[in-house]
């Protein structure tokens, strides 16, 4: 018995937590997290850049007459027409953010609180369709109201998701006549 109490004596338990290693490689992963979030923020500010040829966005008239239809919900984005992984990020296109949309008969009043508003003037207004997905937001088919429209050189898709999204087919429907019957009066 002795013996194995002198055995058990003899024998020292392994060092658990080697601390120095440990807070060399926290170290080590959070300048690694910092130099990636660096270089997205870098890519966001290029990609501005690159898209500085963009016009400034049109801003409301003074009247733009009565509302034909009105919204809350989100926006989520901006992309080059057709092509819905290629994001606008330039005069605040890109920011995500809450939105108030109203139809006139003037154009389309986009209300951003927290970014820059703009207005789509109706003879920019190009389509309004169904969709869903825009600069990596994807919901259910329908889920997203997107708008075309022309800005400078360049065609724009912008997307819409109402809080209330059964609004949307209201709101294509709406945007399509009001754009024939633009194209209507330019054919005169």
């Amino acid at each position: 018995m002795t013996s194995a109490l002198l055995i058990a004596a003899g024998k020292e338990s392994a060092p658990v937590t080697d601390w120095a290693a440990r807070i060399g490689w926290l170290v080590g992963l959070a300048l690694f997290v910092a130099l990636v979030y660096w270089l997205m923020r870098e890519g966001w500010k290029w990609r501005g850049t690159l898209q500085g040829d963009l016009p400034e966005l049109p801003a409301a008239p003074e009247d733009p007459g009565p509302a034909r239809l009105g919204m809350s919900g989100r926006y989520h984005g901006s992309t080059t027409a057709g092509q819905w992984l290629d994001r606008i990020v330039a005069h605040g296109l890109g920011t995500r953010s809450r939105v108030e949309l109203t139809l006139t008969d003037a154009g389309l009043d986009v209300v951003r609180p927290g970014a820059a508003d703009f207005f789509i003037p109706r003879e920019a207004l190009r389509e309004a369709v169904l969709g869903k997905g825009i600069a990596g937001k994807v919901l259910t088919e329908g889920g997203l109201l997107i708008v075309t429209w022309a800005h400078g050189e360049r065609l724009i898709d912008s997307g819409f998701r109402s809080d209330n999204a059964a609004e949307h087919t209201e709101w294509v429907d709406a945007i399509d006549s009001m754009i024939n019957k633009t194209e209507t009066e330019g054919a005169r």
